[in-house]
């Protein structure tokens, strides 16, 4: 009897973890000098700061309300998406994507170049520069991709049998859409709008060259960095690195791990 070569995969097994375990702690050096680098009363204590409270206040606004916009404009898109098919949907997609392999300083510099001075801000007398308004823009810009592909992942996923059936019953598109399709594809929307949430919130580069101020939170880090020094950019980080832990437990909570894929 012949012997069948079995693949020993025990040093594989063996050194995968360790290997992933140098990233791990690369992974977790940052957070933990975050959090007890400084000591937590003086961290507390600065979190009152005009300065802090500000940036805090602009960032969840304006977060919101660029939310708010993928939702209305992405979802109806990623609907389309997850039911059509062809080269327009693979040119479509590859647009949304765009801006999530962009540098955000470019993206800022492609939404100034269109919104500023020398483009429609010029034409309709008006500048994003130092506005709320361009805030929401470029956090648009950045944030939107991750409603609209989440979105199409999760209508993706969606039996279209109960969409028909529900065609069959006299049912209109809409009512259909709303009653049947929106509620099944919920979990993957809501890990979507999540992300885009803390990617809006976490904007800097876009949100720099297109307004500025008011200032968002990354972007008080930076002026309080460069002229302060860490120590005073630290209780402005900690609000975001809280923003991101809390988006993790929650995407997780949902369930989602295919929130960017199909």
């Amino acid at each position: 009897m012949s012997r069948v070569a079995t693949p020993d995969g025990g040093r594989w097994r063996t050194l995968a973890p360790v290997l992933g375990a140098v990233l791990l702690v690369y992974y977790g050096l940052p957070l933990t000098a975050l959090l007890y680098g400084r000591s937590p009363a003086t961290v507390l204590g600065s979190l009152g700061e005009p300065r802090v409270v500000s940036a805090a206040t602009t960032t969840l606004v304006a977060a919101t309300l660029s939310t708010l916009a993928a939702v209305l404009l992405g979802v109806p898109l990623a609907y389309w998406l997850a039911r059509t098919g062809g080269r327009l949907r693979t040119l479509v997609t590859g647009l949304v994507a765009f801006p999530l392999v962009l540098p955000p300083v470019v993206s800022g510099m492609l939404l100034l170049a269109v919104f500023g001075r020398g483009g429609l801000g010029g034409l309709l007398g008006v500048s994003p520069g130092r506005t709320l308004a361009g805030v929401v823009l470029a956090q648009v810009f950045v944030a939107s991709p991750f409603v609209v592909l989440a979105a199409r992942s999760a209508f993706e996923a969606v039996d279209t049998t109960y969409e028909e059936l529900a065609w069959t019953q006299g049912v209109t598109e809409w009512r259909t859409f709303r009653r049947v399709t929106l509620p099944l594809a919920r979990r993957g929307i809501l890990a979507g709008v999540t992300l885009a949430f803390a990617r809006a919130a976490g904007e800097f580069g876009a949100t720099l060259m297109l307004a500025y101020y008011p200032r968002t939170l990354p972007v008080q880090i930076w002026v309080s960095f460069q002229g302060q020094g860490i120590d005073a950019a630290f209780p402005v980080a900690v609000i975001l690195v809280a923003l991101a832990l809390a988006t993790l437990g929650l995407v997780g909570a949902l369930g989602e791990s295919r929130v960017l894929t199909g």
